[in-house]
């Protein structure tokens, strides 16, 4: 793995993940209570062995450059590091990052550099999933690939919403499809078996969909690039072009749990599942590959007569006489008495609010930061450092789909309701 370099895609302005998005690249949207989006394409690289990561970003990419110059300091003895290249204007190209395979194209200066690199490993930001690339490399090692492309199996229900494609009995790629339907979608049907599904399970999940995550030999990668000057994207132009150009392009199967979080539901969902009992679809308890993130020396949490039930409270909590169901805290939350929350993901604070500042009154302390006294939320997502008031109820009652009311401090996202960053919802407010 010492001559594999990874490229990871840090996406361009998420919107889909507005207004999570608003102030933050989408790989440094907060997970689980205590991590970040990148930090799962990263821990992976790091459990497979590879140390040479670069994260190309383009969009509010501030809060995601602190976050990996604090989490990712190699040893000085090692050749690891992940560093952060950045979408800039040159004489020779004016123009930001048009697409994936663009923002790698405005690099190959620098990659070209790397004299010992065999393979670059391409990643996106924005899945959830735990992967040992190494088992990849070796696949595309093995069968002598130019490109190697993970693939999920699916279902029939689900094939429609993906990029499928065809492979041939030595699971060689022959036919690309993005997001067929009907007729076309038949056609796409393959004989999983080849790639190492049992035959029942092939029956089952009929489909082959692209995870997004790619391997290129070094040269290959340069010369599509390079040939190509106006493709933009890797899963519509460069991959499906390689194939016809008669590139060996070769599937590689990951049967395991994979969830693309690019929209604010699958990003509720994924993270409420979490809690789930008693083996949710994706851990952060695998001591054999664990995830990774900034290390933050906070207090354990503190708990004062409250009912928790399904849910997972990050350290550094202050909570009183609440109650908790099926729902994600974050670092340093703070909920006061009385309050009922569930369903709902709470990403904590950046700092602790001195005691004195919150009991004075003045400014955005009127409001304390975190979830005042008597306040029900429901599925609901709140940003970090929201001040939210008492007697509030978050419970969208007039059952909305889509509103953005960004003067009041909240949007609603398929009926999930985001509060913003740094919000301020007054007492006896009513969403």
């Amino acid at each position: 793995m010492k001559n594999v370099m990874t490229i990871i895609l840090g996406g361009g302005a998420g919107t889909r993940l507005y207004p999570l998005t608003k102030q933050r690249a989408k790989p440094a949207v907060p997970l689980a209570g205590k991590y970040r989006l990148i930090d799962i394409p990263v821990s992976n690289c790091i459990n497979s062995g590879i140390s040479k990561i670069y994260v190309l970003t383009q969009f509010n990419s501030a809060s995601l450059n602190r976050h990996l110059s604090r989490a990712y300091v190699f040893s000085g003895f090692s050749d690891g590091f992940v560093e952060v290249l950045a979408a800039q204007q040159t004489p020779e190209n004016p123009n930001w990052f048009q697409g994936t395979a663009d923002a790698v194209r405005q690099y190959l200066w620098m990659l070209s550099a790397w004299t010992e690199i065999d393979e670059f490993l391409i990643l996106s930001g924005d899945h959830l999933y735990r992967m040992d690339y190494s088992d990849f490399i070796n696949r595309h090692r093995e069968t002598n690939a130019d490109i190697t492309l993970s693939v999920i199996p699916i279902d029939e229900r689900r094939a429609s919403s993906f990029g499928l494609m065809k492979i041939d009995r030595e699971g060689r790629v022959v036919d690309f499809s993005e997001k067929p339907e009907g007729d076309e979608l038949k056609q796409m049907q393959v004989d999983t078996t080849v790639l190492g599904l049992s035959s029942e399970e092939a029956q089952q999940k009929p489909y082959i969909a692209s995870m997004g995550i790619y391997v290129f030999k070094k040269q290959v990668l340069f010369d599509l690039l390079s040939s190509m000057p106006n493709a933009t994207d890797f899963g519509k132009e460069i991959i499906p072009a390689a194939a016809q150009k008669q590139h060996n392009v070769q599937a590689f199967l990951f049967n395991d749990y994979w969830e693309d979080i690019g929209t604010i539901e699958s990003f509720y969902e994924a993270n409420l599942a979490l809690t789930k009992q008693p083996q949710p679809p994706f851990s952060f308890y695998d001591e054999q590959a664990p995830i990774y993130t900034r290390s933050r020396y906070l207090p354990p949490t503190k708990l004062l007569d409250c009912q928790i039930t399904e849910s997972m409270i990050g350290e550094g909590c202050i909570l009183k006489k609440c109650q908790i169901h099926h729902s994600v805290l974050g670092v340093r939350s703070r909920v006061e008495s009385g309050a009922v929350i569930d369903n709902s993901l709470l990403m904590g604070a950046d700092f602790y609010q001195p005691l004195a500042e919150r009991e004075s009154g003045e400014g955005s302390a009127i409001v304390p930061m975190g979830i005042g006294r008597d306040t029900r939320i429901s599925r609901a997502i709140i940003d970090k450092n929201a001040h939210i008031g008492s007697n509030v109820q978050i419970i969208n009652k007039d059952r909305v789909e889509e509103a953005e009311r960004e003067s009041e401090g909240f949007f609603i996202r398929s009926g999930i309701v985001v509060v913003l960053k740094g919000a301020v919802i007054p007492d006896g407010t009513i969403i």
